[in-house]
C-alpha cells in the first residue's frame, strides 16, 4: 500500500525548531517525509536536513517526497538512536534542531502484515526494520513468565499482566502462537469481563508493550536523548545577560 502518515502536531514542531535558513537539522523519525518537507521549504540555500529512518517503506516514500530539493537532504537508513555516528560519518558535529516523532506509524499500523495491529489477522511480526532478527513471535514463544509479566506491565502498564502472561504461557505449550488474532483471543481469554467491556481494546495495552520490546524503543530513546542534547548548538542569549 502506499505510504500514508499524518504529521503530528505538524505547525507546532516547525514553530517550535525556529527554523534559521541557514541551520541544520535532523529528523530522527523521517516516515513519510512530512516534518522534513516543511523544514526544508523554510531553508535557505545553505540550510540542510539528515532524516533518518529504520523502516524501507518509509525510506522509500520519504525520498519520493522530498526529491525537489536535492543536496538540501540527506536520507540515512537507520535507527534514531545512532544519529550522532550517522552524523559523524557525514562530517556533521553539531545541528540547530532535532524532530523526534515517537512510536509506531498510522502506516505500519495500516499495513496489516507488518503485524502491528490487534484488528487484522497477520504474522507476530511488530518489527520497525524488518532486517532485525528480534520478531513478536519470539517475543511471544520464547520470553519466560516473568520476562513476559514484566514487558507487559512495565512497557504496557497492563494491570492482568500476571494472567496473560500464564495464558501465553499455558497455550505455546500446546502450539506456537503464530498470528496477531490468536494472540488477542489469548489476552481476551485471560481479562475477566469487566474488561473486555471497556472502551479501550483489550489488546491494546500489550500489543503496545510487545512493539516497545521489540524494538527497544524505551533505550533508543534514552540514547538519542543523551546524544542529542550533546549535538545542538547553544540557543542566542536574547534580552539583557546578568552582567548588565
Amino acid at each position: 500500500m502506499e505510504f500514508g502518515h499524518r504529521s503530528v502536531l505538524l505547525q507546532e514542531t516547525i514553530d517550535g525548531l525556529s527554523i534559521k535558513p541557514d541551520g541544520t537539522y535532523v529528523d530522527g523519525t523521517l516516515g513519510g517525509g512530512g516534518h522534513s518537507l516543511e523544514v526544508c521549504k523554510r531553508l535557505g540555500s545553505k540550510g540542510s536536513i539528515v532524516g533518518i529512518d529504520q523502516d524501507a517503506a518509509a525510506i522509500k516514500a520519504a525520498g519520493i517526497r522530498l526529491k525537489d530539493f536535492g543536496e538540501k537532504v540527506t536520507i540515512v537508513r537507520s535507527n534514531y538512536c545512532e544519529m550522532k555516528s550517522r552524523l559523524h560519518e557525514l562530517g556533521i558535529d553539531r545541528v540547530d534542531g532535532i524532530i523526534l516523532d515517537l512510536g509506531v506509524s498510522s502506516y505500519q499500523l495500516d499495513t496489516a502484515e507488518r503485524g502491528f495491529s490487534y484488528r487484522e489477522d497477520a504474522p507476530l511480526d511488530m518489527r520497525m526494520d524488518r532486517t532485525s532478527p528480534l520478531t513478536a513471535q519470539e517475543v511471544v514463544n520464547s520470553w519466560s513468565l516473568e520476562e513476559l509479566r514484566r514487558v507487559l506491565f512495565e512497557f504496557g502498564e497492563e494491570r492482568y499482566a500476571p494472567a496473560i502472561a500464564r495464558a501465553i504461557v499455558r497455550q505455546r505449550e500446546q502450539r506456537p502462537i503464530e498470528t496477531t488474532l490468536e494472540l488477542v483471543d489469548i489476552i481476551k481469554s485471560a481479562m475477566p469481563p469487566a474488561a473486555l467491556r471497556e472502551k479501550q481494546h483489550p489488546a491494546k495495552r500489550s500489543f503496545q508493550a510487545i512493539r516497545i520490546e521489540v524494538n527497544g524503543e524505551l533505550q533508543a530513546v534514552e540514547q538519542a536523548l543523551n546524544d542529542g542534547l550533546g549535538l545542538l548548538n547553544p540557543l542566542p542569549i536574547l534580552g539583557p545577560t546578568l552582567e548588565e
